[in-house]
């Protein structure tokens, strides 16, 4: 293991993908916002026209992270795998350039590189997703100060019990753990060694219902409240530190003390896409954490860096380094802070 190796700040581990962005010019959207009714229509049998395409590599929660740390200054690594074709060479050339340690990532022979379809419409996006079955191996990594596990295939299971079977070994190690759409539904029980080593859990309020099996929030109780509720219980699976995103309305984090909430950080322009705002936030507090900030700094910081993404098309051109970090926070209204609640 070389020096480098040795000295990781943030490794990364998480499917990457090919994201090929196709912005719809004719749909309509039905049904009640957040709910199974929420749907976007075309029409079936036609042609339908579209305004462009943006094929953007090596995204993915666990890829838009890493970018996101090595931006602002942090010794980076990933965790990965690609198929051995042109789309796995695009992804590693991506990586490279954005000054991220692809040494663990692993090229797949005969096997194709995750490419997903987004269809995007106003500001938001539809994913048409589809994982291909890699092998999970728990490279040597050395004792990185963080690693950042989010989503991996479903079948990658019980990879997940030999990253709880490493951190028993590296204590020293702390775990982020923003958990994806195939670790919800392998659900806490069998990642309960997983949300046990967590040091900071990030998601968002309709996953933390999903992950708690929770169908519907006390209406009797205020959104706050409700919030409230949903971060202690998560906090009861482990984690010392939840954070829980609630759209535009704004983020909230327990430190199993004391309840944060901090309000996005004004947008210049309408969102252009959200794509990627929640791993921007996530990614960033973990990043200013290791430079040593605050819970209530780092959630300060994490929004910037959400507000920039969602201006750009795909989850990582608007990623920003920390001076332009800092001078956003310099610019930031008066009210743009963390408080406790």
């Amino acid at each position: 293991m070389n020096e480098n190796e040795k000295n990781i700040d943030f490794l990364a581990i998480g499917d990457i993908v090919i994201d090929a962005f196709i912005k719809l010019k004719d749909a309509e959207v039905v049904g009640v916002p957040d709910t199974a009714s929420y749907k976007i229509c075309m029409p079936f049998a036609d042609k339908v026209p579209y305004e462009d395409v943006f094929i953007i590599p090596a995204v993915g929660n666990a890829g838009n992270a890493a970018v996101s740390a090595a931006r602002v200054g942090l010794n980076t690594a990933l965790i990965s795998n690609v198929g051995d074709d042109r789309e796995g060479e695009d992804c590693l050339t991506q990586l490279k350039k954005e000054n991220i340690n692809t040494d663990f990532i692993k090229v797949n022979k005969g096997i194709k590189t995750n490419y997903h379809y987004v269809l995007w419409y106003g500001a938001e996006r539809t994913i048409l997703i589809k994982h291909e079955n890699y092998p999970y191996p728990m490279p040597e990594v050395g004792s990185p100060k963080w690693i950042y596990f989010s989503s991996v295939n479903e079948t990658a299971f019980p990879f997940h019990l030999k990253l709880a079977d490493y951190l028993d070994a590296h204590p020293d190690t702390k775990l982020a753990f923003q958990p994806g759409k195939f670790e919800i539904k392998l659900g806490k029980e069998k990642l309960a060694r997983i949300y046990k080593h967590t040091k900071m859990f990030f998601c968002n309020v309709e996953e933390a219902e999903k992950i708690l099996g929770i169908e519907d929030l006390d209406a009797r109780l205020d959104s706050t409240r409700q919030i409230k509720d949903l971060l202690k219980k998560m906090h009861e699976l482990g984690p010392e530190t939840v954070v829980i995103t609630d759209g535009p309305k704004g983020a909230y984090a327990y430190d199993g003390t004391d309840v944060y909430f901090i309000k996005p950080y004004p947008d210049p322009k309408p969102p252009y896409s959200r794509t990627g705002a929640g791993d921007a936030f996530s990614s960033t507090i973990i990043s200013a954490t290791i430079l040593g900030k605050t819970l209530p700094e780092a959630m300060a910081w994490g929004g910037i860096n959400s507000m920039s993404v969602v201006q750009q098309v795909g989850a990582q051109k608007g990623l920003l380094s920390q001076e332009k970090i800092e001078e956003y926070l310099k610019n930031a209204p008066a009210d743009y802070k963390a408080k406790k609640i």
